[in-house]
């Protein structure tokens, strides 16, 4: 946070690197000037016979793995002055050596700021790659409002990819009037096939949500835009077009009903919390995933169940039940949903977050994205 300086954030950052060294880039310096200090203390105690400007080359070298090119060329041209101090003090002021040594120094110097010079440009590229990787992850994966009507919600979402934002799980919610609908999906596939795929389900989504007065009536909508989207790549030519497909769960919450209605397309049944007790939401007939599905609301079976104040319930992805441990087990969702805390949905995501975490390890081979939602008003309460 900055204070009343009178400078924002960007401009108090350029005065800060305009003016005196920051801690940072004394941080950066000080083991070249150290070894530069050491080296010619050292040449200065020994033999004449025994000459060690040559070892200066490293001072550079330092510099331009920690540095900015800026830096390495001021640490370079001190490099080149206790060369002349050592070689001057050897007695080869005059000798042919003192020139090698310096165009030693300078050439490893030259190499050093183009590597250098390189580095930052690949790091520039990356952070804007990153920047737009940030901004499609908002625009396609929107932040999903921690209240919705009498109901708070958490969300997570973590990339299996290195570097990536954004992947093939994908989560949405809506609200409408009273009503409150909330959608968790996992494409098949990796990359950006599956992020184009996601896409597809969540524009779907948003725009067939405040049309369809039923779930299976969305679901059937959704349904068909898939279907849509794959046809146009077979039509493109996409040979794995046929092999692509999306699960999807669908929850719906009314205000003044304390119940939980679903529509699951091959998707893992969300946990319940009821009454203190844990159990998975049944599902006793889910479609099959989007893009082999049905396209009529009739093809997708309508699923309720309690939920009244205080419930939570945590829908997730195969990223967390698939989890795999060092010696290759699954993670047990439902045995390790007993030791989590529910009592709010931000405190069970971390929680969540944490044990799966521990269990797989900081790497995930797959996907993974959890909301969690909990009815904080009893029914009548709403209004």
């Amino acid at each position: 946070m900055f204070r009343s300086s009178g400078l924002g954030p960007r401009a108090w950052r350029r005065a800060r690197d305009a003016g005196a060294p920051s801690g940072k880039k004394r941080g950066q310096v000080y083991p070249s000037l150290l070894l530069i200090a050491a080296i010619t203390t050292g040449a200065l105690l020994a033999p004449l016979t025994v000459h060690l400007s040559g070892l200066l080359v490293a001072a550079p070298t330092l510099t331009g793995t920690r540095a900015r090119t800026r830096l390495t060329a001021v640490i370079a041209l001190i490099t080149t002055a206790a060369v002349v101090v050592i070689d001057r003090h050897d007695g080869l002021l005059h000798s042919p050596l003192l020139p090698i040594h310096i165009g030693a120094v300078l050439t490893v110097s030259v190499f050093v700021l183009a590597t250098a010079a390189l580095h930052q440009r690949d790091q520039k590229e990356l952070a804007r790659v990153r920047a737009v990787s940030e901004a499609a992850q908002r625009v396609l994966l929107r932040p999903l409002p921690q209240e919705l009507g009498p109901f708070r919600v958490a969300s997570t979402y973590r990339t299996a990819t290195t570097q990536a934002l954004v992947g093939g799980d994908l989560y949405a919610s809506s609200r409408a009037g009273e009503i409150t609908r909330i959608l968790i999906g996992d494409v098949r596939g990796k990359g950006l096939p599956a992020v184009e795929d996601a896409s597809v389900v969540l524009d779907a989504f948003r725009e067939s949500t405040h049309q369809q007065r039923t779930l299976p009536g969305l679901a059937a909508s959704l349904e068909r835009s898939v279907r849509w989207h794959l046809g146009e790549l077979a039509d493109e030519g996409d040979p794995q077009s046929a092999e692509r497909f999306i699960t999807v769960l669908l929850i719906e919450l009314a205000d003044e009903e304390e119940i939980v209605r679903a529509v699951s397309c091959g998707h893992p049944p969300p946990l319940l919390r009821h009454h203190s007790q844990v159990t998975p939401l049944r599902m006793i007939r889910p479609a099959p995933p989007l893009g082999l599905a049905g396209d009529t609301p009739d093809a997708f079976n309508l699923e309720v169940a309690a939920f009244e104040c205080g419930d939570t319930l945590l829908l997730y992805t195969d990223g967390l039940s698939e989890a795999r441990n060092a010696a290759g087990d699954f993670f047990p969702v439902l045995d390790r949903a007993t030791t989590w805390t529910w009592d709010s949905p931000g405190r069970l995501l971390q929680y969540v977050s944490s044990d799966v975490g521990t269990y797989a390890g900081l790497q995930l081979r797959d996907d993974l994205a959890i909301v969690a939602i909990q009815r904080t008003l009893r029914f009548g309460d709403a209004r």
